[in-house]
């Protein structure tokens, strides 16, 4: 840590830190923007080969996750990627 960093690290621990004014609406306004944005609202019905969905299923297994959740992020990170272009 630099010395910035120690300093307000010690005055943490010393209690001397107080909250900015309106905190607690900031953190409200980022609980609701992170559920909003995690929230998984929408079901979708998806007709894949057998074989590409064995091979999803034996790739989760090995990543220890359920394949759906595997499957949403995988859709996740294309979606993500495709909002940069």
């Amino acid at each position: 840590m630099d010395n910035e960093e120690k300093e307000i690290l010690e005055a943490f621990t010393k209690g001397k830190l107080k909250r900015s004014k309106g905190a607690k609406a900031l953190k409200a306004e980022a609980e609701a923007a992170a559920g909003d944005y995690f929230r998984k609202d929408t079901r979708i019905t998806i007709r894949l080969s057998s074989h590409d969905l064995r091979a999803v299923k034996r790739r989760a297994a090995l990543e220890g996750l359920p394949y759906q959740t595997m499957l949403a992020g995988i859709i996740h990170k294309f979606a993500a990627e495709s909002d940069r272009v």
